[in-house]
């Protein structure tokens, strides 16, 4: 296991880190309201591939949050050293449990590629594939992520249960680079127990 705060971090832009305890590494977006771009801690070095990515998440909302704010809170993987590009996955606590409507509910969770497959490329093209429900997710409540990744696909797991599976990440089946703690507008996020296995 990764023991987070023996580890470096290289924060993108907009983004800032704390560590509330020795377990517990605080994430958040600043001075930006532009939604899916390079907002994460970069843990330096992780060169990943192939693997498995685990981390518990616990993704609350900042006092000046916007009211479409929904607890945004995941992972980054193979991401450039510049955050130039990355993979990501992400959850949405506030339409998890508790969420009445049915189409705030049917996007739980999301995966997007940065910079061109983002959230609003997919909304702009009604792509749907990329999200679904997660009924498991609360807001200031924590979570446990898990990624399976292999090549150019990926499955995603939240509290044990496949969310959601990606046949051709938009950055290939060769891509490579660092593993990141994500974090998007008006996210108050909490990450523990982060572990990394790579398998090439």
């Amino acid at each position: 296991m990764i023991r987070m705060k023996s580890k470096g971090f290289h924060l993108m832009p907009h983004t800032a880190m704390d560590f509330p305890d020795s377990e517990t590494i605080r994430v958040w977006k600043t001075d930006s309201l532009e939604p899916d771009i390079n907002t994460y801690a970069a843990i330096t070095g992780s060169q990943f591939h192939n693997g498995v990515i685990e981390v518990d998440v616990c993704g609350r909302l900042l006092p000046d949050a916007p009211d479409y704010s929904r607890g945004f809170i995941g992972i980054v993987f193979r991401a450039a050293e510049d955050g130039r590009e990355f993979e990501s996955f992400y959850i949405r606590p506030t339409n998890g449990k508790g969420c009445d409507d049915p189409v705030r509910k049917a996007h739980g969770c999301q995966y997007f590629s940065f910079p061109g497959y983002t959230f609003s490329y997919f909304r702009d093209f009604a792509i749907t594939e990329y999200e679904n429900s997660v009924e498991t997710i609360a807001l200031n409540e924590w979570s446990h992520i898990k990624a399976v990744v292999r090549d150019d696909c990926a499955t995603f797991y939240v509290d044990g249960i496949e969310v959601l599976k990606v046949n051709g990440l938009k950055h290939g089946a060769t891509s490579r680079g660092n593993v990141g703690l994500y974090v998007d507008i008006g996210t108050d996020g909490l990450f523990r127990n982060l572990m990394i296995t790579y398998d090439d």
